[in-house]
C-alpha cells in the first residue's frame, strides 16, 4: 500500500511540471527532442531534491509530532492539492521572450514547480520508511510526465494545462483525507483500508 501511496503523491506532484510543460511545447516551437529531455531532467530532478530536504526536516521532528503526524499530512497535503485548484483558475500569460530552452528559465521553472514537493517530503518522511524509493520514484515519474507533456504541448496546445492542475490537486487532496481517515480509523481499531 505504501508504494502506491508513493506513486499516487508522485502523479500528483508532477501535474504541475506536466502543465508547464504543455505550454513550453505549446508555445516554443522549437523545442527539439533534446530541450524536452533536458527540461523532463530538470524537473525531474528538483522534484525529486525537493521531497528528499522536506523529508530530512521531517526526520528530525518526527518525534516529537507523531501523536498527530496525520493531521500535519491532511493540512499539507490539503492545502498543496487546494494551491494547485485555485491556481489553475488564476490567468495565466506568457510572454513573448518565454524561452523554456534556456537554462535560468529552466531553473526558475523547476524551483517554481517543486516547491509544492519541499512541503510534501515532510509527509512522506511520517508514511513511508524509505525516503530514497519516494524521491526516486517522484523524480521519474516527473521525468516521464513532463517529457510527454512537451510533446502533447507541442501537438495539441495548452488545452489541458488547467484540468490537469486541477486533476492533480484534488489527487493530493484525496491522498491527505485518506491518510487522515486511515489512520483515526486504525487508532480506533478498524482496519478498512
Amino acid at each position: 500500500m505504501e508504494l502506491i501511496t508513493i506513486i499516487v503523491i508522485a502523479v500528483g506532484l508532477a501535474m504541475d511540471a506536466f502543465a508547464v510543460s504543455v505550454v513550453s511545447g505549446s508555445v516554443y516551437k522549437q523545442l527539439h527532442i533534446k530541450h524536452a529531455l533536458r527540461m523532463a531532467a530538470f524537473f525531474g530532478g528538483f522534484q525529486a531534491l525537493m521531497p528528499l530536504i522536506g523529508s530530512l526536516a521531517g526526520l528530525s521532528a518526527k518525534d516529537y509530532i507523531v501523536d498527530y503526524d496525520h493531521w500535519i499530512a491532511f493540512g499539507i497535503l490539503g492545502a498543496v492539492g487546494g494551491k494547485m485548484i485555485y491556481e489553475s483558475f488564476k490567468i495565466k500569460s506568457v510572454e513573448d521572450n518565454y524561452d523554456p530552452s534556456n537554462i535560468i528559465v529552466l531553473l526558475v521553472l523547476s524551483v517554481a514547480t517543486s516547491i509544492d514537493a519541499l512541503a510534501v517530503g515532510l509527509t512522506l518522511s511520517l508514511i513511508t520508511r524509505s525516503i530514497a524509493t519516494a524521491v526516486i520514484i517522484i523524480g521519474l515519474i516527473t521525468f516521464f510526465l513532463s517529457y510527454l507533456g512537451v510533446l502533447i504541448g507541442k501537438r495539441f496546445g495548452h488545452f489541458f494545462e488547467n484540468k490537469i492542475e486541477i486533476l492533480g490537486g484534488l489527487i493530493l487532496i484525496g491522498l491527505g483525507i485518506k491518510i487522515l481517515i486511515e489512520h483515526l480509523l486504525f487508532q480506533a481499531g478498524l482496519a478498512v483500508w
